[in-house]
C-alpha cells in the first residue's frame, strides 16, 4: 500500500520515516526558535499586561465560567464514587457493628482505588480544559471565528500527551513541596507557563514544553509572578462583591495575563504549526 501527498506517492514504511523525520526536525527548530525568543524577550509592561487582561476578560468571562461548569460535571462522578459507598457502609456500620467486618479490608482496597481515580482525574481534567480556554482566549482576542472547544486536549489525540505533562505537573510540585514553602512558590510560574505554551505548541515534546516553561518563566518570573498575584488577588474581591458566587464568573481573569505573556514573548507562528502538523497528518488525499 502507497500513500499520497502533494502529488507524490510512496510506500508506508519510507512515508512514516520520511515524514517522522520531518516532524521532529520542525518540533527541533519550533523549540529552539521558542528559546530563542525567551532569551531575546522585550520588557513587559505591568500595566498594559493588566488592561490588555481585562479588555480580554470582557470577551471571555462565559468561556471561563463553562470551563469551572464542566469540570465540575467531570468530577462530581468521581465524587460519588467515593461518598456513597462511604456513607452506606457507615451507616451500615452504626445499624449492625459487626455484620460487615470482614468486608473492611476490600472496603478499604475500594476507597484507596477510588480516591487515586479521583487524584489523577484531578490533575489531568483541569489541565485540559485550562490548555483549551487558552486557545479560545486566542480565538476571542483575534477576533477568529472557530467553536469553544474545551475538550481539544482531552480528545484522543492529545489525551495521553495531556496525561503525561499533568503527571509531571504534579510531580514537580510535590518535590517542591516536600523541599518547603519556596521552591513550590518558584515552581509555580513555570507550572502554570507550561499550560500556555502547552496550548499552543501540543506538537512539541514534554520535555521540550517543560523546558521552554521553565526557560520562560526564569526570565520573566517577577512580572508574571506578581500580575498573576494581583489579577488573582482583583479575581477574588470582584467575586466577593458578586455574593460570593461570582468568584466563578472571575475566575478566568487569573489566567489571562499568562495568555499576554506568552503572546508578547513567544507570539504565533502559523507556518511553523502548520509544517508541524503536515507532519503528523496521516489522512491526506489519496490512498491506492
Amino acid at each position: 500500500m502507497t500513500k499520497c501527498h502533494s502529488g507524490f506517492c510512496f510506500d508506508d514504511g519510507f512515508y512514516f520515516t520520511l515524514f517522522g523525520k520531518i516532524n521532529l526536525a520542525t518540533q527541533f527548530m519550533l523549540f529552539a526558535e521558542i528559546q530563542e525568543k525567551i532569551q531575546d524577550a522585550k520588557q513587559l509592561d505591568f500595566g498594559n499586561l493588566l488592561n490588555d487582561s481585562i479588555d480580554l476578560f470582557k470577551k471571555v468571562w462565559l468561556q471561563g465560567l463553562l470551563m469551572l461548569l464542566i469540570t465540575f460535571t467531570f468530577i462530581i462522578p468521581f465524587l460519588c464514587i467515593i461518598y456513597i459507598p462511604l456513607v452506606v457502609f457507615g451507616v451500615a456500620n452504626t445499624t449492625q457493628p459487626s455484620a460487615y467486618d470482614d468486608l473492611a479490608p476490600i472496603a478499604i482496597l475500594f476507597f484507596g482505588v477510588a480516591y487515586l481515580l479521583f487524584v489523577f482525574a484531578m490533575m489531568v481534567i483541569p489541565f485540559g480544559l485550562k490548555a483549551g480556554l487558552f486557545r479560545i482566549m486566542r480565538q476571542k482576542d483575534m477576533d477568529m471565528i472557530g467553536a469553544d472547544d474545551f475538550l481539544f486536549f482531552l480528545r484522543k489525540r492529545y489525551l495521553l500527551k495531556t496525561i503525561k505533562l499533568s503527571l509531571a505537573y504534579f510531580g514537580i510540585s510535590l518535590v517542591a513541596t516536600l523541599l518547603c514553602m519556596f521552591p513550590i512558590i518558584y515552581v509555580m510560574v513555570p507550572l502554570n507557563l507550561l499550560i500556555v505554551i502547552y496550548a499552543f505548541n501540543p506538537e512539541m515534546s514534554g520535555s521540550n514544553l517543560i523546558k521552554a516553561s521553565f526557560d520562560l518563566g526564569n526570565k520573566k518570573w517577577f512580572i508574571t509572578f506578581g500580575i498573576t498575584l494581583i489579577a488573582g488577588f482583583m479575581a477574588h474581591m470582584v467575586g466577593m462583591l458578586l455574593c460570593g458566587i461570582g468568584v466563578f464568573v472571575t475566575y478566568s481573569f487569573a489566567m489571562i495575563p499568562l495568555y499576554f505573556i506568552y503572546k508578547e514573548v513567544i507570539g504565533f507562528d502559523e507556518d511553523a504549526n502548520e509544517l508541524i502538523q503536515i507532519g503528523n497528518n496521516q489522512n491526506f488525499d489519496a490512498t491506492i
